[in-house]
Order: C-alpha cells, then sequence, then structure tokens
C-alpha cells in the first residue's frame, strides 16, 4: 500500500508536514507558553517534541531494510486505551529539553531546520523501498503515509488553545480519519467532521450527547490512543 484513501504518502506526509510546520512558524513567542492538546505539554514542549519526530523521520529513511514488510501505514501505530499522562520518562525528558531553549526563536529555528530536512527526504524516497524502524519493516511509502496520522493529530494538539491558528488541510484529516479508522477497526459515523472523529476517537475532547448518540456503542470504547 501507497498512502490511504487515494493519497500517496510521500503527498500526504509534505502537505500534513508543511501545514504543520507553517502553524509553528507563524506562532507569536507568547504562544509557546500556552498549554497544548496534550496532556502535560505546553505548545513548546509539543514543538520539541517534533523535532524529535523528525529526527525519527531522518533515521527511518536512512536505515534501509532487506526483508519483508510486517506493518503497513494503519497498522504501525499501537494502538491502546490509556492516555498518556505526560509523567512517561521520554515525555519528561521533552518537557526538560523543551524548557531548554528559553527562546521560542531558537526553538523555531530548530524545527524549520530539521524539519526541512525530514521533507526533503521525504520527498526524494523511493514509496518502495524498505526500511526499519523501531523494530519494524516497512515500504518508505506507507511509514510516511501512517505519519500523515501524527502530524495531522499534533496540528490539532497545537492550535488547541489558539483558536486564531490555520487549521490542518481538509486532505490530511481525511487521510488521518482513513488511517485511524483502519488501524482501529472501527468505522465512524460519516455525520462526524473527520475533525471531530480525530479529536473524539483519540480523547482529545468528550462527545457531546449528540455525538455520544451518533456513536453508538463505540463511545464506550473511546478513547483509541496511538503509540
Amino acid at each position: 500500500m501507497d498512502g490511504a484513501d487515494g493519497m500517496g504518502g510521500t503527498d500526504g506526509f509534505s502537505l500534513s508536514w508543511s501545514a504543520l510546520r507553517a502553524a509553528v512558524a507563524g506562532l507569536a513567542d507568547e504562544d509557546f507558553a500556552r498549554p497544548s492538546g496534550c496532556a502535560g505539554w505546553l505548545v513548546r514542549d509539543l514543538v520539541c517534541h517534533l523535532v524529535i519526530d523528525a529526527q525519527d523521520v531522518l533515521i527511518t529513511l536512512a536505515t534501509p531494510a532487506a526483508t519483508a514488510p510486517t506493518r503497513d501505514a494503519a497498522t504501525y501505530w499501537t494502538v491502546t486505551h490509556t492516555p498518556p499522562t505526560g509523567e512517561d520518562p521520554l515525555d519528561a525528558l521533552t518537557v526538560r529539553l523543551a524548557a531548554a531553549y528559553e527562546d521560542p526563536a531558537l526553538l523555531r529555528f530548530h524545527l524549520d531546520d530539521v524539519g526541512a530536512a525530514a521533507g526533503r527526504a521525504a520527498r526524494l524516497a523511493d514509496p518502495a523501498a524498505r526500511v526499519g524502524t523501531q523494530g519494524e519493516v516497512l515500504t518508505a511509502g506507507d511509514y510516511l503515509s501512517a505519519y500523515v496520522l501524527e502530524w495531522t493529530l499534533h496540528h490539532l494538539d497545537l492550535i488547541a488553545h489558539l483558536p486564531d491558528a490555520p487549521p490542518p488541510p481538509p486532505e490530511p484529516l481525511a487521510e488521518a480519519r482513513a488511517l485511524l479508522e483502519r488501524g482501529t477497526g472501527e468505522p465512524f459515523p460519516a455525520a462526524l467532521s473527520d475533525t471531530d472523529v480525530l479529536l473524539l476517537a483519540t480523547g482529545r475532547r468528550l462527545p457531546t450527547p449528540g455525538e455520544r448518540s451518533a456513536l453508538g456503542a463505540l463511545a464506550a470504547r473511546l478513547p483509541f490512543v496511538f503509540g
């Protein structure tokens, strides 16, 4: 497979990643101290996490694998029902790293620098090439497509308390929803928007009474946590 719902992995990755980086670039310095949609993280912590994610992308695309794929775009993420608390050692390290930047301009610059490199590497990658990460093997196309879900969810996290910031484009929202539905094996009601499905399914907000009714028995199974 190369991507989800008709969009190639490289195209979906590039669009979602470019939109997320542009949203970060447009933040005012004071916005970095605001809360994000990730439990226990400020916006600066989330942006620091994006730097680490970009490094992971570069490492993975430079790690060829010779064996058959063990995961695809939809099964790359491990799905649980336990939301993060922010107390995981790596989460705590991210917070300390983010605080060490002090000046938001430095953090913004680092994301732009490493993020641009990850974007170029994605565009140059052969979608059929096999890469290894976390003990698994995927095609580069599937790996990049899986990250559309990561970028889109974190774009929503970034703007959770920034109502004037630009939202994710509609194409990555639709692709992220398709990946979420494939990864969980649960189709969500068509009446719910892509944004609402992503927020509700991952526990980023609670359903309204009307949404809970539309979700039916599925409401009791929420949240689905991708890690």
